[in-house]
């Protein structure tokens, strides 16, 4: 039997250039030693750039390899990009850390890239199989990174939750996995489709199918799922929390949209009834826990677990709205999130970082710049018009009315008032007590990801219909 042409794996070319340029920058590392660690991290983040244009050139269109086990649409490469972009601003803000630390190695950025390479792989299953490798490439490289600082306790512990409870995640996966290939004799996404619209739905099918929305529930941090989120996010290395709630986030949701809309159509009542169930909890779970929150490492634990739940109000839509919603939603979420966790890296004194948000007292005296982007991006989060994050909830909620969802969308407008309460406490924190010491200054990486994400943040609704018109176009691809 002939060898395909190499032009036949061209849809994957990005992520077959990613993976192989990684086990290049390995060898690299391993011949210099310790040497020029920050130099690996560098590398990293041009290969990452250099995936991003591959992505780009490949331009519109729809395409299926290794028998439709992968799928190239406008979705996938819109998660495609804002993966890399959250990746590469990740290891940004990464190298004055583990600097600080003792610990910038080069195996950070090879294994922030191996990861980036299963969630490239996982925006584009389309099939059981190729869905469970690329979630298990991601991972394994996820667990180290939680555990990277060897000499802190809470590293190792972080890691080993994740660990333990990761592997029972993918346990529960794999099995509702078989169960639907039991079921439907098939791991293809179209060929379960086709099986269940020509059949009545059975028992076998929903069960699998819980199984599988677990596993997921599990990496997207939902609730009851959302266990290990606290521990891990205060535990792992800033830098590592930083990358974990952005772009693992984003390969998640690609992974879950991807399942419920194009294996599952058939049976869509059944899997919106769980999605708004976990949307319910997540919110509510996410307004409420973190308001007693002193570190605040975990207090950004509970606002991604409220954050999923106001994304999946989209996703319970079920309508191409819906998904553009949650587009929108995660790549102002993601925005978000790396500016904030830029304002934490920089909360540093001479001994060290520190993390409690009593820290933060009368921030506002002695570093005004920085209070102020700080205190933008909470009331961002918080969905206080005109900054960024109210148009994510504003497309979400919208959506959510158009679908008929309107107790649901009131139900997220009630919590996020209520999660806007710890996050103006820290405001009221930053300019209304008296100073604690002041912070070192800030160093001009974090500058430069605070200033990016801060712009972006306070001047999106310049731009927002370019960003609505490509989650549009993102969106549609999977209803064509």
């Amino acid at each position: 039997m002939p060898l395909p042409a190499l032009d036949h794996f061209a849809p994957i070319f990005p992520e077959m250039f990613l993976a192989s340029a990684t086990m290049v920058l390995l060898m690299y590392g391993v011949f210099r030693g310790g040497e020029d660690s920050e130099t690996a991290g560098w590398l990293a983040i041009l290969l990452i750039i250099v995936t991003g244009v591959m992505i780009v050139g490949q331009g519109a269109g729809t395409e299926q390899l290794f028998e439709g086990a992968v799928i190239v649409d406008d979705f996938a490469r819109f998660m495609k990009l804002l993966i890399l972009g959250g990746a590469a601003f990740a290891l940004i803000l990464s190298f004055d850390y583990l600097r600080g630390a003792g610990i910038l190695k080069f195996e950070f950025p090879v294994l922030v890239l191996l990861s980036t390479v299963g969630m490239l792989l996982l925006a584009s299953a389309n099939n059981l199989i190729s869905l469970y490798l690329a979630l298990e490439l991601q991972s394994l490289a996820l667990y180290v990174l939680a555990s990277f600082r060897r000499d802190s306790v809470l590293s190792a512990e972080a890691g080993l939750k994740y660990f333990v409870l990761g592997a029972l995640a993918s346990g529960l996966l794999l099995y509702g996995c078989s169960l639907i290939y039991g079921f439907t004799g098939t791991t293809s996404f179209s060929g379960i489709a086709a099986v269940l619209q020509g059949t009545e739905r059975s028992i076998g099918v929903i069960f699998g199918l819980v199984f599988i929305l677990t596993g997921i529930a599990f990496k997207l941090s939902a609730v009851p799922f959302h266990m290990w989120t606290p521990d891990v996010y205060q535990g792992a290395p800033t830098p590592v929390t930083a990358f974990f709630a952005a772009a693992p986030k984003v390969a998640a949701f690609a992974m879950l949209i991807r399942v419920v809309l194009d294996a599952f159509p058939a049976v869509s009542p059944d899997w919106q009834q769980i999605i708004i169930a976990i949307s319910v909890a997540s919110m509510a779970l996410g307004a409420f826990a973190a308001i007693g929150q002193t570190n605040i490492k975990r207090l950004m634990a509970y606002s991604s677990i409220g954050h999923v739940g106001y994304a999946l109000v989209g996703l319970a839509a079920g309508t191409p709205q819906g998904i553009q919603g949650i587009l929108i939603y995660l790549v102002i979420y993601v925005v978000m999130t790396l500016g904030t966790f830029a304002c934490i890296l920089a909360m540093r004194r001479e001994d060290g970082h520190v993390e409690e948000i009593s820290e933060l007292v009368g921030l506002s005296r002695h570093k005004p710049m920085l209070a102020f982007m700080l205190a933008m991006l909470l009331f961002s989060m918080a969905g206080i018009p005109p900054l960024a994050g109210f148009f994510a909830k504003f497309y979400v909620f919208l959506a959510a009315i158009e679908a008929g969802l309107f107790w649901l969308a009131v139900f997220g407008v009630v919590t996020s008032v209520v999660s806007a309460f710890y996050y103006l406490a820290i405001i009221a924190k930053m300019y209304f007590q008296e100073p604690a010491a002041e912070f070192e200054p800030m160093t001009g990486k974090l500058r430069f990801v605070l200033a990016v994400t801060g712009i972006i943040t306070l001047l999106l609704f310049i731009p927002i219909d370019f960003l609505v018109q490509a989650a549009d176009v993102a969106a549609r691809s999977l209803f064509a």
